[in-house]
């Protein structure tokens, strides 16, 4: 891969940066990624007509499951997979530059965290050895890492020392982050209803097959009040992506300069609403994912804001929802 091009990717000022960024990875794709430009040649569609971010073929996230995407000729040195539900064969991203995701991800999380150093990182989450295939545990383990404090790391449902170690950092005034699954966080709210003012605390997926299914709105709902806070993050990634966006609250999400959402038409999957507010599925663009697809339409349906923020709706009926949640078995 290009060096230029990668540097390009991180450090994209506006938006005529990003749409030449995007078309020259577009082209690049469509020429070292097989499956990518079997897909675009199905469509009848010419590369050379594509010059907007609207004009842009999105592969369908679903062809992860059974085939190897990949652009270039690199080998692959990780597979990180989707965490699916029971009976349904999971999405595979074959990995072939994983420092990538970690400037994808450590430069997302200064953008709108600021140094990962500054905090006590604690996740209610398997440690990455029990799931090293899940791109989640991959970035919280190397977030904790980066804390460079004793006390960040896995806690599971390891509430009682979880509790104790955030009161101790609350005492010394250190910033605290806690991250976890949806359900974790609930079980952790209704069982020990713990006193988190000051902290940060973040949501990063669903509850199929662990929990009766509730709302964003009213899951924060009850976190905020159990935990004595006056929101709830979120983060929105997957295993198909190397790039996440970030919810400070209220379920709307903002991507870092190199990611972007557009919504499609549920009537007509190729074609792009471009105007604010109306509800249809979900096409991402990950600059970062150069070296597998970058144009991703996903199962999720959202709606755009007009300060470019997005919500996430909910999934196709004929989709698998996906099961963040049985991170946690």
């Amino acid at each position: 891969m290009n060096i230029k091009l990668r540097n390009r990717i991180f450090n994209i000022k506006n938006q005529p940066d990003f749409l030449e960024t995007v078309l020259e990875i577009f082209h690049y794709q469509y020429n070292k990624n097989t499956v990518y430009k079997d897909y675009i040649n199905s469509l009848r569609k010419k590369p050379e007509e594509v010059n907007t971010l609207e004009s842009i073929p999105f592969l369908p996230v679903e062809f992860f499951r059974n085939h190897q995407i990949i652009s270039g000729n690199q080998p692959v040195v990780m597979i990180f997979e989707s965490s699916g539900t029971t009976g349904v064969t999971p999405g595979k991203h074959f990995v072939t530059d994983i420092s990538l995701y970690e400037e994808s991800f450590l430069s997302a999380f200064r953008l709108f965290y600021g140094a990962p150093e500054e905090y006590l990182i604690a996740a209610l989450l398997p440690s990455y050895t029990e799931r090293e295939g899940s791109s989640l545990v991959y970035m919280a383990d190397h977030l904790i890492k980066k804390s460079l404090n004793s006390y960040s790391g896995f806690y599971r449902s390891n509430f009682s020392d979880l509790i104790d170690t955030i009161e101790t950092a609350k005492k010394s005034n250190k910033k605290t982050l806690l991250l976890g699954v949806s359900f974790a966080l609930l079980d952790l709210a209704e069982n020990q209803s713990p006193d988190l003012s000051g902290v940060t605390v973040m949501e990063t997926g669903g509850m199929k097959g662990r929990r009766k299914e509730i709302t964003r709105q009213e899951m924060h709902a009850i976190l905020k009040d159990k935990f004595n806070v006056p929101s709830i993050h979120s983060e929105y990634g997957m295993a198909e992506l190397l790039s996440q966006a970030y919810s400070k609250g209220d379920g709307i999400f903002y991507c870092p300069p190199w990611m972007k959402i557009l919504i499609r038409d549920p009537q007509d999957p190729l074609s792009v609403i471009t105007e604010p507010g109306r509800t249809g599925g979900i096409n991402i663009i990950d600059l970062a994912n150069i070296n597998s697809c970058s144009f991703i339409a996903t199962s999720d349906l959202g709606k755009l804001h007009e300060d470019g923020g997005f919500e996430i709706l909910g999934r196709f009926d004929n989709s698998d929802i996906r099961g963040c949640n049985l991170l946690a078995e």
